[in-house]
Order: C-alpha cells, then structure tokens, then sequence
C-alpha cells in the first residue's frame, strides 16, 4: 500500500514523535528542544570541533548546566554539558518498559552521527502510550539486537 504525505498514517506517526519530545521534555532531566537558530549553533559547533552532526539526524537534546544555544562559542566550550538524542517512539501497547522485541529503523545519518558522537550521542526510545523511556547509546543498542535488516529508502 502506497502512503501519501498527509496521510493519516505519516500524520499519526508525527503526532506519536511530537508527544514523546513532550513526555521527555516533562521528565525534567535536561531535555531541551532546540529551535532552528539553536540547531544550526549546534551543527556548527560540533562542526567547528571536528564532529559530524547532520541536523536531520537529531530530534532533542540533553543540557547539564548553562549553555546558550544560540552561540556557536559557548556550545564548543561546553560541548561536554551537551548531548545529542534520536527519538523513537511508539503507542504500540505490547511493547515492554524495557522495550525488548521493539522494531525500528535506523537511518543512514543517525548511524554515522552516532559512530562519530560516540557516547554524546544516544536514542531516547518512548512509548507514548505507557510514557515510559529507555535512554541507549549506539554500543548499547547494538548490544541488544536480536537483529540487524539493512534497507535504503529512497524519495524521488
């Protein structure tokens, strides 16, 4: 089945990811949503310190202390108060706290990014529907796979 942009399955899936960045915002553990000017400081800073950061690869991030957001400088001088999170998110009810048997994709960017972030850069995986989060590093989620299916997908 062909899935258009705006249909409701594209529309729903939006919706799930756009209520687990609030359920992670709502935790009150650091968890900052940055808007585009913030985004780009982000890309470029870590840039400016020799790390790859696509800014599609990235969904929230996690702040400990003071950082402006705005200024490329402060981010590079206090890149260590600053990590990078993916979001993934599910409603589905027989996903377990721990997420175990949970089926996801990877993109090609978020796989590169994370490599490159190593431990600055971790998935937030939040079930919407228990509000329940696991919060992984790519060594970690590695570790728990049961399986790897290498796909490309492809927009023309």
């Amino acid at each position: 089945m062909r899935w258009e942009r705006g249909s409701s399955r594209i529309r729903s899936g939006q919706q799930t990811a756009k209520l687990a960045a609030a359920i992670l915002l709502e935790t009150g553990q650091g968890f900052i949503l940055p808007n585009a000017r913030q985004r780009k400081a982000l890309v470029v800073a870590f840039a400016q310190c020799d790390y790859v950061l696509y800014g599609k690869a990235f969904d929230i991030i996690k702040v400990s202390g003071d950082v402006d957001l705005e200024s490329t400088d402060d981010i590079r001088n206090h890149l260590d108060r600053v990590t990078i999170y993916e979001i993934k998110s599910t409603s589905k009810e027989k996903v377990t706290a721990d997420f175990r048997g949970y089926f996801f994709s990877l993109s090609t960017a978020e796989l590169l990014v994370a490599q490159t972030l190593g431990d600055r850069y971790r998935f937030a995986f939040v079930n919407t529907r228990t509000r329940t989060h696991v919060d992984l590093a790519l060594r970690e989620v590695m570790a728990r796979a049961r399986g790897i299916y290498p796909t490309w997908s492809i927009q023309f």
